[in-house]
């Protein structure tokens, strides 16, 4: 089986970091940052700086040290993964880095999870992110280049989020996860990441309603990671054709994460940031939900793949929280 249970993991703290696009749209984050660089000479530094201003931050306002936390899982866009790698020197935390693309936040939740459960530890951090300007010129273009955008392409988010995970009850429980599966229906279009991820987060989503012996209304809501504003409309249509399953609350945060007068952003944000900060800065505060399911979705493509046309994989996985608000 890819999916299981729980016992006694939750998310005890969260703290976010958003960038000056996401600074302008509809929700609020722990720190914003003015300017791409951070203070920093390199996006790929600022990068870096960002991982490491989130996870001291939720060090530091849990009154923890570094020998208390027995690991800290991270991950980002970076070529190996070198954001989290360079972070992670910063603390003296056994350290795995983790990469399935933009479902890299609940990949992080997984390993964390699975982790606590086993030793018996007691606090395991989670810490992703993404840069757009570190990103885009790795998978698209340098915006210098002035390469015209198409409609279907997203906005890669940028942001750090650090989560604090602890087997002591807290108001969000991870209630049980399902590991994805690479998924590949040959598509070869770069800029449509949210047709490339759709069957993947439909694959996950069925696994996990049938492993788990529940139907989609177990869950009060279902998020995709990054699908876009077209690519979850591909995503709804394929669910319903091909599972006959009509979502009745469904939302993707890439599609959430900016305003609709923020043009620039074409289908919505992307990025494996896009998930947790629409998660933690909108969902979890509205106090609406109990049961959630989460569908992070990852390309899992390389430019040099791309240029020599291969098909690209994509990869889900999914987390099912339980959030009991009278303790929140």
């Amino acid at each position: 089986m890819a999916s299981k249970i729980l016992n006694n993991i939750y998310i005890k703290d969260y703290y976010s970091l958003a960038g000056p696009v996401e600074k302008s749209g509809p929700l609020t984050y722990d720190l914003v940052l003015d300017d791409y660089y951070f203070h920093e000479k390199t996006f790929e530094s600022a990068e870096v700086k960002m991982q490491r201003t989130t996870t001291e931050s939720i060090l530091r306002r849990n009154n923890l040290e570094d020998k208390q936390v027995s690991l800290l899982v991270a991950g980002d866009l970076s070529n190996q993964i070198s954001v989290s790698c360079y972070a992670a020197r910063y603390f003296n935390i056994p350290f795995l880095g983790i990469y399935s693309a933009c479902a890299s936040f609940p990949e992080s939740l997984i390993v964390s999870s699975m982790f606590l459960e086993s030793t018996k530890s007691k606090y395991a951090i989670s810490t992703i992110s993404s840069h757009n300007l570190h990103a885009e010129k790795q998978f698209r273009y340098p915006i210098e280049y002035g390469v015209p955008r198409p409609v279907t392409q997203t906005f890669t988010a940028t942001g750090s989020i650090s989560s604090l995970i602890t087997n002591v009850k807290s108001p969000i429980r991870i209630e049980s996860y399902t590991i994805g599966k690479a998924i590949d229906l040959n598509i070869k279009d770069a800029s449509h990441m949210g047709a490339v991820m759709a069957p993947a987060a439909a694959d996950t989503l069925m696994k996990h309603l049938s492993e788990l012996n529940r139907t989609i209304d177990y869950y009060d809501v279902v998020i995709t990671g990054d699908l876009g504003c077209i690519g979850s409309k591909i995503f709804k249509e394929y669910i319903k054709r091909a599972y006959n399953i009509k979502l009745n609350k469904y939302f993707d945060a890439g599609c959430e994460l900016y305003l609709k007068s923020q043009k620039d952003t074409l289908s919505g944000a992307s990025g494996p940031v896009a998930l947790p900060l629409f998660l933690f800065n909108k969902i979890i505060k509205e106090k609406k939900y109990k049961n959630i399911l989460l569908l992070g979705t990852g390309s899992l493509h390389n430019p040099f793949f791309v240029n020599q046309k291969k098909s690209i994989p994509a990869i889900s996985h999914a987390i099912s929280l339980e959030v009991n608000h009278e303790l929140h």
